[in-house]
């Protein structure tokens, strides 16, 4: 990648840095630092990316996150701009624009597919750092923000057949799990990212096994 690309990401960084600053619900910069460096860890064992893409969607992805923001489209808004300030071609900008639009988890029972191998290789990474240990965590964090109780036995949990279902549904951390986390291996795209999410994905079911064990006074 020659300097000015370099440079580019190294601006990129920066912004999202102070755009997240203080950020407290696992949406943070240190995520999108974790997703820049999953996503080139993944893309070493593919053929014929857009490293650069790659780099910029990963930083941008969450810099207005819908769950916090109005709008479903105001990332890819704010990541726009911000592509356009640095006179990067359009080309780029759209590419790394559909990456954000698509991203997210909309539901279990509805379908998103990336159209392109950066865009499958970010969604991968994205998706693996809400598994595993830090996954568990910003789980809470994320739950804490959006007032939900740890877990309520009364309240089932949901296999969203819509996004705005999926928006709109009122739930409990634990819920979560079963709403999404637990999915998430066998969404998937890139081979090296099923290999890193089996690990993560049983750690997290070990963790349900001991809260429930203690929820009932058993652990």
């Amino acid at each position: 990648m020659d300097k000015d690309k370099e440079s580019i990401i190294e601006q990129t960084a920066e912004f999202v840095k102070r755009r997240l600053e203080k950020e407290a619900t696992g949406h943070d910069w240190w995520h999108a630092y974790r997703v820049w460096k999953l996503s080139l860890r993944i893309a070493e064992e593919e053929e014929n990316v857009d490293l650069f893409v790659i780099q910029l969607a990963a930083l941008l992805h969450d810099i207005a996150d819908w769950k916090f923001c109005k709008g479903d489209d105001a990332g890819a808004g704010l990541a726009k701009k911000w592509l356009e300030k640095l006179g990067l071609s359009e080309d780029v900008i759209s590419h790394v624009c559909e990456i954000i639009k698509n991203i997210s988890f909309k539901g279990a029972r509805v379908k998103t597919q990336m159209k392109t191998k950066e865009g499958m290789i970010v969604q991968d990474a994205d998706r693996l750092d809400a598994l595993g240990a830090i996954g568990i965590a910003r789980c809470f964090a994320t739950g804490a923000k959006l007032n939900r109780e740890i877990y309520n036995p009364k309240i089932k949990p949901k296999l969203h057949k819509t996004f705005e279902e999926y928006k709109k549904a009122e739930s409990t951390s634990i819920n979560h799990f079963y709403e999404k986390l637990l999915l998430l291996k066998d969404l998937m795209n890139t081979k090296a990212a099923k290999r890193i999410a089996e690990e993560r994905h049983n750690f997290m079911e070990q963790f349900l096994e001991r809260f429930f064990r203690e929820w009932e006074g058993k652990g």
